[in-house]
């Protein structure tokens, strides 16, 4: 896919700075700003422009997965300077081709964003299945630095039988872990058992004491006080979950149980893969969209 348009990249993470160099190996012409307090990718200096002159000579901006954490900024870690959500950075994005993640975040910062030709690619269902790779493979590496023990033989439990829960279930098994899935869907349960797992109603998750590693994977409160309460202390409990995540923080925090939120694992752990994610994903948009 190549229909000559040019590419402006409005800071991310390691994401959207592979993503840059991708695009480039693509033959696009591609321009970044916010990444200029990361030195260790000198061969982008070249690339590195102004804002205002990343608007004028682009057709397609990118912004980050997650475009802004407190409404006011674009997330730009590796930037000198903080980059505005304002009425200035509106009007320069009038005419341009958006693509981000999470939409909502932008227009939860300012509503003008509303009136801007806006593509969420983290919305769409391949983007979302291809991510459950990466993130479940973060969660692994998370639960083998963490846990003191190998993970043959231990008892985990996942909570949720979504994306993600289907790829961790599969790698926890091929770890030899005695895996015990949660669902609420009659359809799920079945797929868990046939699948060789053990499965459990979300509603009959009533005592957790039996399990080393835990794994949630649903956006809602499920790993309560009251579940907690039957938690050994020894259990390590990996929230994959959205914020607020599915677990009691500070009921585990004061009780001294070991808790993890492991928010964009593909970006920390992944950002190459992660990368290649989004370009698939920005390239379908433009294709389907004849953009």
């Amino acid at each position: 896919m190549n229909n000559m348009k040019n590419f402006g990249i409005v800071g991310g993470d390691k994401r959207n700075l592979f993503l840059s160099k991708m695009l480039i190996e693509d033959g696009y012409s591609v321009k970044i700003c916010g990444f200029e307090n990361l030195n260790s990718y000198s061969d982008l200096n070249k690339i590195y422009d102004s804002l205002k002159n990343i608007m004028s000579d682009t057709e397609y901006i990118i912004f980050p997965v997650v475009p802004t954490s407190d409404y006011k900024t674009v997330n730009a870690p590796f930037s000198s300077s903080n980059i505005l959500i304002d009425d200035k950075l509106i009007n320069l994005l009038e005419n341009k081709i958006i693509f981000c993640g999470k939409k909502e975040a932008l227009y939860k910062s300012n509503e003008n964003f509303k009136n801007l030709k806006i593509k969420d690619y983290s919305s769409r269902e391949d983007f979302m299945i291809f991510n459950a790779r990466p993130t479940a493979e973060g969660a692994i590496y998370i639960a083998l630095k963490e846990y003191d023990k190998i993970l043959f033989g231990s008892n985990c439990l996942v909570s949720g039988f979504g994306r993600i829960g289907k790829v961790l279930t599969k790698l926890l098994n091929t770890f030899g872990c005695n895996v015990s899935v949660s669902a609420r869907k009659s359809s799920d349960l079945l797929w868990i058992e046939t699948l060789g797992y053990t499965p459990i109603h979300t509603n009959n998750l009533n005592n957790i004491e039996k399990y080393d590693l835990i794994f949630n994977t649903v956006p809602y409160m499920i790993f309560d006080k009251t579940l907690l309460s039957t938690c050994k202390k020894e259990t390590i409990i990996i929230d994959l979950a959205s914020k607020p995540g599915g677990t009691d923080f500070e009921y585990a925090s004061i009780n001294k149980i070991k808790t993890i939120h492991a928010l964009g694992l593909p970006g920390k752990n992944t950002p190459y893969t992660a990368a290649k994610i989004i370009k698939k994903s920005i390239y379908k948009i433009i294709e389907e969209e004849n953009l």
